[in-house]
This record gives structure tokens, sequence and C-alpha cells, in this order.
């Protein structure tokens, strides 16, 4: 048999190609490699750690709506707030703060099964109300400013989209007064304040925004009661509010509080954003319309705003359409049809989210999913962050993280999902609740059941202009509304 001779020319050709072979291969992995890493940016937030830490500054946001029918909004433990600055000594611990939460929970969920009719409105009264201590209430975050009575008075007030009526603490405190920042309001000393009869359609008016039967002491008496039993009661009365110094409201309907147990460190009282016709914006109505809108600052140390009106929303906002939860809740109602982790669906059901339906609250800081989209929300966000330690769960909180020895983490972005096929992303700020460095949890919590009622909390509206279309019955979400 012959021999066969390779000429070096063949060869060498040979060789050239294995190397084109080998350097396409590589290459095609260098873009895979190069197009997951882009996909990983794309979809995920760079944070710094020590961003995640409260300041002791104000730092005002640099964007604002800037209209004369708005209002500053801080958070009442936050350095922007006086309350902060002068009550320093009562800032609740987050644990506090988690069990208020939890506390303001089981309220939705229990005024939720009156309003269906589990339970009968006329089995409590304003004046058998029980006299337990609620200083641990704390209810809603958020506060602003505005002017009650002639000549008017600054009151720092929460407000509050799951609450319909107004009220405020009121001289003389016949029963009792909590401590407030601002000099409790004097209804003596205002020319344009008057208590509301006992007979009135007003007065009967208030079963469907307090959840308690008004009962008549010379005039007519309001009575409404939160979760931990705390609670107001007062004369239901008209005056004149100022939001601004061009939106002036004569005949304002509110509870003008004498006895009042221990409620929301510092505030002077509430301001009631609910879809009752007692609530701010029914009685306004006739000059915004039933819209408005707030921005929830990024953080503590920052600024957000509440505004009324045309509210000069951007082109940006997504608008769904506002669900009723129940024919007699004045809940926000709104369909939950998906999340998103990281730029991936999550695989659930649209039976689970349907069988509880949802609501958006000012007040609630941790969103409560159906524990089946909790328990997919949080494996998928554990797979994308496994490159960092996780950190002992709390009761509540069960995703934690210990970023003691990092400088920076990336962490993949959570989008929500509404009926339309809106996609409302979360701001990077609204995905954490950090106890500490070495204690950062994922900011949602599940509920018992699949069947109980989910809430899109403000921890995950954070930066977001959320527009409250209340006679178009619509809701709007524009991102970067107050960064």
């Amino acid at each position: 048999m012959g021999t066969t001779i390779i000429s070096p020319t063949f060869l060498s050709a040979c060789l050239l190609l294995l190397c084109l072979v080998c350097c396409l291969k590589e290459g095609y992995g260098l873009e895979r490699r190069a197009t997951a890493e882009s996909h990983h940016l794309e979809h995920s937030h760079t944070i710094q750690v020590t961003s995640l830490l409260p300041s002791s500054i104000c730092s005002p946001a640099t964007k604002e709506l800037n209209k004369k029918s708005s209002l500053r909004v801080v958070h009442k433990h936050g350095p922007c707030s006086q309350l902060h600055r002068q009550d320093k000594a009562n800032i609740p611990t987050d644990a506090e703060i988690l069990r208020q939460d939890e506390a303001r929970v089981k309220s939705i969920h229990l005024k939720l099964a009156r309003s269906s009719g589990s339970s009968n409105v006329d089995q409590i009264d304003a004046t058998n109300l029980p006299a337990k201590d609620g200083s641990v209430v704390g209810s809603g975050n958020y506060v602003v400013t505005v002017g009650l009575g002639t000549p008017k008075k600054d009151l720092t007030l929460i407000f509050d989209t799951g609450s319909d009526i107004t009220w405020t603490q009121c001289q003389p405190c016949a029963g009792s007064c909590y401590q407030q920042l601002d000099p409790v309001f004097a209804p003596s000393q205002s020319s344009t304040y008057s208590n509301i009869s006992c007979n009135s359609t007003t007065c009967n008016s208030l079963a469907s925004a307090t959840g308690i039967k008004p009962r008549c002491s010379s005039a007519c008496v309001y009575g409404i009661q939160y979760g931990d039993m705390s609670f107001s009661i007062g004369f239901f009365a008209k005056e004149t509010l100022t939001l601004t110094s061009s939106d002036v409201f004569k005949d304002f309907l509110f509870g003008c509080g004498q006895n009042n147990q221990g409620l929301f460190r510092g505030a002077a009282g509430l301001i009631g954003l609910g879809r009752d016709k007692l609530s701010l914006p029914s009685q306004t109505a006739l000059k915004y319309k039933g819209v408005f809108s707030y921005c929830l600052p990024s953080s503590a140390s920052s600024t957000g705003f509440l505004s009324f009106g045309d509210t000069g929303a951007s082109k940006s906002v997504k608008f769904i359409t506002l669900s009723t939860v129940s024919q007699r809740s004045a809940f926000y109602g709104i369909d939950i049809t998906g999340i998103s982790v990281g730029g991936q669906k999550l695989s659930i059901a649209a039976s689970v989210f349907t069988a509880g339906s949802a609501i958006i609250d000012s007040g609630t800081v941790i969103t409560r999913l159906p524990p089946t989209a909790y328990a997919a929300l949080s494996s998928e966000f554990k797979k994308q962050m496994s490159q960092y330690p996780m950190a002992p769960a709390s009761k509540l909180l069960d995703t934690c993280y210990d970023f003691t020895k990092y400088s920076s983490v990336n962490v993949p972005k959570i989008s929500f999902f509404f009926s339309g096929g809106v996609e409302v992303p979360i701001a990077a700020e609204g995905i954490f609740f950090v106890r500490s460095i070495s204690q950062v949890c994922l900011a949602f919590a599940r509920n018992n059941n699949d069947t109980d009622i989910g809430i899109f909390g403000n921890t995950q509206q954070k930066t977001l202009q959320v527009v409250y279309d209340v006679a178009g019955g619509r809701l709007g979400f524009a991102t970067g509304g107050c960064t």
C-alpha cells in the first residue's frame, strides 16, 4: 500500500480552518455571554448599599409636580417632617412599624368583611366604643399641611386612601386628646365653624364612611375605630378648608374629635381620600372633578406631592380600570394579573389573583399577595439573588439578605401587571424593607389565604405618580414622579 503524502499547503489550510472554527465558536460564546450580561443589566438595579441606610438630612426631590393645587408630602418619621424633628424619642422601631402594618391589614380585611355583609354596621355605635389606648397604631406614613377655620389654622394631617372621613382633634378635648405637634384646633375661635344637626341626612350618611352608626348629643356625633381598637369620637361639623391660597372650600364636612385615643403620633388627624361621598375627593368634586394624584417620596428623607384636579400628568401615565371590591366598600379596587422578576414573567394562574381581588392603599407599608403568588415571587427572587448571603427572616418578611460585605448589589427588577396588559415597574427604592444592612428584606408578604384581599402597599408606590380619576373610574401610574 502506498504512503499518502500530505502537502504543507494542505496542512496549513486545515490548521487555518481549525483556527477559524475555534475563533468563531469562541466569538459566539463571547457574544452569548455579552448578550446574557446585557440582559442581566437591563433587568436589574445596581444599588449602592449605603443608600439603603436612613439619612438624617432632608433632601427635597428635584422633580416635583409644580401646580397651584399641590401640597408637599413628607414621611412623618423623616427629617423633612416637623413631627420627626419635634418628637424624635417616639419614632417607632422597625418591629413596631411591621406590627402596626399587620394591625392595619387586619382592620382592612375586617372592614371589607363588614362591607360585604358579614357584619352589621348597627352592631357598633359612636357613643359606645372601647376605651383602649391606641398609641401603637401609627396608621399611615405620609403627611401634608392644610388650613382649617377662619382665620385658618395650619394642621399636619396624615392622608389615607383607605379612609373616608377627614377629622382632627378639637378643643376642649372633652374626653381626651393625644399629644400633637400643632396647637389643637379650637372651634370657638373660628367664625365659620358649625355643628351638623342630629336628624339631618348628612348625619345619617356617616355610617357608610365610618362603619359606625352616628349618635346624638346636642349635635351629630361621629365615631371611627381603627385596627387596634383605638378611635376618635366627636362632633360632625362643617368648616372652611384651605388647601392652598387659591383653593378654599366652605362648609367642608369633617370630624371635630373630642375623645381621641393615642392615634398617629403627633399628627393632628387624618385626611380621608377614599371613595365615599364624605371623602375629600367627593366633597371637592365640583372643582377638581374627582381627580387627585400623589407621589410618595423615594425615602423618608425626601419629599413628594399630593395634588388635586387636572394633575398635568404626562403622556407616560398608564391607566387601568378601577374595580369595586364590594358594593359598600370605599377602597380603590385594582385587578393584578401578573408579576415579573428580572424580566422573567412568573408562572402564576390568573385565578390566583382573581380569587381574592386587590386594592391599592397609601397607608399599608408592605404589599400583601396571595400565598401562591408570593411563593412564586420569593422563589424567583432568591434564584436571581443566589450570589448574596441570606439573613434571618422576621415574623412578616422571610426573604432577607446580609449586604455587610458589599458596597453595591445588583437586584432584579420587579414589575406588576394589571388589567389591560399595563406594566408598572417598581422603583429600586420600592423593593426592600431595610431593618439594617445585615437584614435587608424583600418588601412583600403573603396573606393567610389566596381568597384574602391583596394590597398594593406604599413601599411599592415610592416615586410613582399615582393618578386617581375617581369620576372616570380610572387609576393611572407613571414612573419617576418625584425623583
